[in-house]
């Protein structure tokens, strides 16, 4: 069994999080819903070719086609006009969910230059958490070649909890690295 898979999941973590977290079905055990990829490319409003690699490359990372993200509204300042492409991104559930979560713990995050564990911190306060990721090169699917114009992404991890303790006992249970320590309200 492979930690971060699905049969790691319902054999092992399921089991643990009912007993830590005090739960009397295991229906009430929080599960993760999905993990949405996103990119943004703010650089696409002067180079078309960022958009189409930042979408080929959470396309390949993801191994689904991934959508163009549009501004919401104009912002003058930063000469960007509502429904402008800015962004990339992808949103995966189910097997391919739990595929990508098993690459980045066992391959990706071993490749991040001075990793020393992932912040505890970057909770909502509605149990989701989001991981900054600076260089999409770390994911052996995107080649150099392939992301010269691209700089980072985030990650994050949609579970079925409102509670942050019990998304953060969750995530550290399928084998993401976090640091030692208490967590920040």
């Amino acid at each position: 069994m492979i930690k971060g898979s699905k049969e790691f999941y319902k054999s092992k973590v399921l089991k643990e999080l009912k007993e830590e977290l005090k739960f009397k079905s295991v229906m009430q055990v929080p599960v993760l819903e999905r993990i949405v990829l996103n990119m943004g490319l703010g650089e696409a409003k002067n180079n078309k070719a960022v958009l189409t690699e930042g979408l080929k490359a959470l396309g390949l990372i993801a191994g689904q086609k991934s959508v163009a993200t549009k501004a919401k509204k104009s912002i003058a300042g930063f000469k960007i006009k509502e429904k402008m492409p800015i962004g990339a991104k992808v949103t995966l559930s189910g097997d391919r969910m739990y595929e990508c979560l098993v690459r980045l713990i066992h391959v990706a995050i071993p490749r991040i230059k001075d990793f020393h564990g992932i912040k505890r911190d970057s909770f909502d306060g509605r149990g989701n958490y989001t991981l900054g990721i600076e260089d999409v090169n770390v994911f052996p699917e995107v080649s150099f070649m392939h992301s010269r114009l691209l700089r980072g992404m985030s990650v994050v991890f949609v579970t079925s909890t409102n509670d942050d303790r019990q998304s953060l006992a969750l995530l550290e249970k399928m084998g993401l690295p976090f640091k030692k320590g208490k967590m920040k309200k």
